[in-house]
């Protein structure tokens, strides 16, 4: 005995059916879904695209700003270092112009000094040669109870003086 099941039959209108309503929502949802979905999505790409596109933009132009300020600090630590030179040339030429003057004056305040010295030693030396004659003729002259008189006495001191002082200049 062979049964049949009625249950598991192949209806072909309903398979047909079935295609159709596939197809005709396949093409309600290309219609209405995929082409607005896939609008929408390049949009999206586009607007991101243009983001890549600005910060790549920006990036360079920030690099170029970069490179510029490099430039920029560079000129500036070179006028920095020209100008330290220039103060450290003209800070040395002063000083070795307070220096000459410092020792130009030191010079003159020296020869000042060796001249007033020069001065003195010859003032005193014509002090002590005249205390001497004068001392020499008062005692020649109680020696020689005014044998000699005074000035032939002190004319012969005086040139005993100056040969002794002539022989030890």
């Amino acid at each position: 005995m062979i049964q049949t099941l009625d249950i598991i039959t192949i209806n072909i209108w309903s398979i047909l059916i079935s295609l159709a309503n596939l197809v005709l929502l396949f093409f309600i949802l290309k219609r209405f879904l995929y082409k607005p979905m896939k609008k929408v999505l390049e949009e999206r790409r586009s607007a991101v695209d243009k983001q890549y596109e600005d910060a790549d933009k920006a990036k360079l132009s920030a690099e170029e700003n970069k490179v510029a300020w490099e430039k920029k600090l560079e000129t500036a630590q070179t006028e920095a270092n020209a100008i330290i030179t220039t103060a450290e040339q003209k800070a040395q030429n002063r000083s070795d112009v307070i220096l000459i003057q410092a020792n130009e004056k030191a010079e003159s305040i020296i020869k000042r000094a060796e001249s007033d010295a020069e001065l003195e030693r010859k003032k005193a030396e014509n002090d002590i040669k005249k205390e001497i004659a004068e001392v020499s003729a008062a005692l020649a002259e109680k020696m020689l109870e005014r044998e000699i008189n005074i000035d032939d006495h002190r004319t012969l001191i005086e040139n005993f003086i100056n040969e002794v002082g002539d022989d030890n200049g």
